[in-house]
């Protein structure tokens, strides 16, 4: 450990990075000079960081500013953790450890609310406070078990919207204003940049990153507004007597009514050729499969934790969100990192909460990474009591806290990153 350096990472160092970071990932070591060039042009190397032996990195690690948006619509400021490596040379020798450290101090001085990341394995990330708070589904959809008549027209007569295919221009210009629409009402969410919709346009995309061209429709309300947008690809499948058996993927999706929702599931499931339609990442508790009038023909290939979530400050991050029912609870906060550890008293209500540091006697013991799980109410506190994850230490407690901390509809972060 004496030997190895651990500093954000030089633009010549830059290269060697990404190279760990491929290596990590088990993809092609090497990059090409295009995509070193092209990656660094949005990469904040001051948050970009490495730990390195002899002049070579052996670990990488990254966040950037990210806003996630909570119970109620409100959104705060998170650090967003990604590019998570260490090379099979140098594993449990504690090099994410010292990496993580230095990234939620930073963040927690900086002003974050909470750290957030997607888990690529589940048993690494709790030990420094994260707890999965989101979850997601995937659907695969057998479109000739709908019952959809494949004769009517979509959207339907009486609806009054209409749904147009565009390019990728287009979409980069109308997504972003629509996703945060999305984003003001779905707590869970994160925000995206620019480059977030310049990749999934095809805008400075890399050979490797094996782009291809998707079709993007948009749906418009009765007013001419754009209240969806669905980006799909389709593969090409025939069966041996002709038969046509193509696959169709959502690279997105992103509906802020519930007609735009309907219509456009509608609307790929009437795509001449398309067989099957596999969903990607959608809600929990999606309204998909009752969207369609056989909701068997839609079928759950994947369902697991998504979003995690670090909270840093215990103070913001309670009276940031919304509550559906009033209720007052002292909760004792462990943190091995120290970073918010604490004893707080939250006083809740469908109007507003005040939280704020005591001395008082706690009615609940939770680590900050159960903290992190119920945060956004995707989780039950009697759950994790029965789990001896929630401690009670007040008779009632935990069914209080129960009711105070769930949301009317589950979390959903409709992100990677």
């Amino acid at each position: 450990m004496n030997a190895l350096d651990f500093r954000p990472v030089t633009p010549s160092e830059f290269p060697d990075w990404l190279r760990a970071l491929n290596t990590g990932f088990l993809r092609q070591p090497t990059p090409p000079e295009e995509e070193v060039t092209g990656r660094l042009a949005y990469m904040d190397l001051a948050r970009t960081r490495g730990a390195f032996d002899a002049g070579r990195c052996v670990a990488t690690f990254r966040s950037f500013a990210q806003e996630l948006t909570v119970v109620g619509g409100a959104t705060v400021p998170t650090d967003a953790v990604t590019n998570v490596t260490v090379s099979p040379t140098h594993r449990r020798r504690g090099l994410l450890s010292r990496l993580m450290a230095v990234d939620l101090t930073e963040a927690k001085e900086r002003g974050d609310v909470a750290a957030t990341l997607i888990a690529a394995e589940y048993p690494i990330y709790g030990r420094y406070g994260f707890g999965p708070a989101a979850w997601t589904t995937h659907w695969e959809i057998d479109v000739h078990r709908t019952g959809l008549d494949p004769h009517r027209r979509v959207p339907a007569d009486g609806d009054g919207g209409r749904i147009d295919l565009v390019d990728g221009a287009k979409a980069r210009k109308l997504g972003p204003a629509l996703h945060d629409r999305l984003r003001a009402r779905q707590h869970g969410a994160v925000s995206r940049d620019a480059r977030w919709w310049e990749k999934v346009t095809g805008e400075g995309v890399f050979a490797r990153d094996h782009w291809t061209e998707p079709f993007y429709a948009v749906y418009r309300g009765a007013d001419g507004t754009v209240d969806g947008m669905l980006v799909y690809r389709a593969d090409d499948n025939w069966g041996d007597a002709k038969q046509p058996l193509n696959g169709a993927q959502v690279r997105d999706m992103v509906a802020v009514t519930p007609a735009a929702e309907r219509s456009l599931w509608h609307f790929l499931c009437s795509v001449d050729w398309i067989s099957t339609i596999r969903t990607g990442n959608r809600p929990a508790d999606d309204l998909l499969p009752l969207l369609l009038p056989d909701p068997r023909a839609a079928r759950v290939v994947t369902q697991a934790d998504f979003l995690w979530v670090r909270v840093l400050d215990v103070v913001r991050a309670l009276e940031t969100r919304t509550y559906a029912v009033p209720g007052s609870l002292v909760l004792e906060i462990r943190d091995d990192a120290g970073l918010a550890a604490g004893r707080f008293h939250l006083d809740a209500s469908p109007d507003g909460a005040t939280c704020a540091p005591t001395t008082r006697s706690a009615d609940l013991a939770l680590d900050v990474r159960e903290l992190g799980t119920l945060w956004l109410g995707d989780e039950s506190v009697l759950r994790l009591a029965a789990l001896g994850r929630v401690e009670e230490l007040a008779p009632g407690a935990a069914a209080t806290a129960d009711a105070v901390f769930r949301a009317a509809r589950r979390a959903w972060c409709p992100d990677v990153f």
